[in-house]
């Protein structure tokens, strides 16, 4: 993690130069990022439940890789970071609304999505999985594997999930859930067959109830980019975004913060 943190640290002094310079004038050309500025502050959207990328510890605090990252940013703009958490359905409209400046919460970038708002990414490749306490299910190596009207699913409503069921798995009795703790409640007390969802997901629920038979599939069953969605109306917004992400990529520290969180389950024990 040492990396991560010397880009941190190098990336806040040059945004803090940059600012102070942009400060001796505020523009107009970038609504969001000056309203950051002017307020000290970056407000970020987050599900708040999807571990490793964010999650709710049993104290109410919420961490993970994104929340990681989040900090990151908000120190290279040298202002404050606050965490809105919110159902996963509420997280665009509230950022079409202005309420939160970006969403890092394990959001698939789609070209439905991008015709509405903007997206920097990928910065995390996941792909759909399905979580399970029947063998047969968890055989599957294609989603058409799943597609059994006899079978219920269960996914997080307003996802990507919940769309490539209805698309592809029209037969199947779908239900909606409006958190993955709700969704893997369900599967564990067999109200449902199976949860599909992003592959972390359905690892992270295993480890954390190993007592339970909860299964998964060996690999992805499908391909999911992950990217940081933000306001249409801000191009030099998200043109520091993508530096910034960009900038960790190549310098390997967004490897590292990737390695904290997947390899590491330490922060298992914190969570409910």
């Amino acid at each position: 993690m040492k990396r991560f943190f010397t880009y941190v640290l190098v990336l806040t002094s040059m945004f803090m130069l940059t600012a102070c310079a942009g400060m001796q004038g505020t523009t107009a050309t970038s609504p969001v990022l000056d309203r950051i500025i002017l307020n000290g502050e970056l407000v970020v959207g987050t599900a708040a439940s999807m571990p490793p990328l964010n999650m709710t510890t049993r104290d109410g605090e919420v961490i993970g890789m994104e929340i990681d990252l989040a900090k990151a940013m908000a120190d290279s703009m040298g202002v404050k970071l606050t965490i809105r958490a919110m159902q996963f359905n509420a997280l665009l409209p509230a950022l079409e609304a202005g309420k939160i400046d970006m969403i890092l919460s394990g959001m698939t970038m789609t070209p439905q999505r991008n015709m509405k708002v903007a997206f920097v990414g990928p910065y995390f490749k996941s792909g759909k999985a399905i979580l399970t306490k029947l063998p047969s299910m968890a055989e599957a190596q294609t989603p058409e594997d799943l597609h059994d009207p006899r079978k219920s699913i269960v996914t997080l409503r307003g996802s990507t999930s919940e769309q490539f069921v209805k698309e592809n798995m029209p037969k199947v009795k779908l239900v909606s859930a409006n958190s993955y703790d709700e969704a893997i409640d369900m599967v564990i007390n067999d109200k449902v067959d199976a949860l599909f969802a992003d592959y972390t997901i359905c690892v992270v629920a295993i480890f954390r109830y190993p007592e339970t038979g909860l299964l998964t599939v060996i690999s992805p069953l499908t391909y999911e980019p992950l990217g940081i969605a933000l306001p249409d109306n801000d191009p030099l917004f998200v043109n520091w975004v993508d530096n910034y992400v960009t900038t960790l990529k190549d310098s390997g520290a967004l490897e590292e913060l990737t390695w904290k969180w997947f390899e590491n389950g330490d922060w298992l024990s914190r969570l409910p």
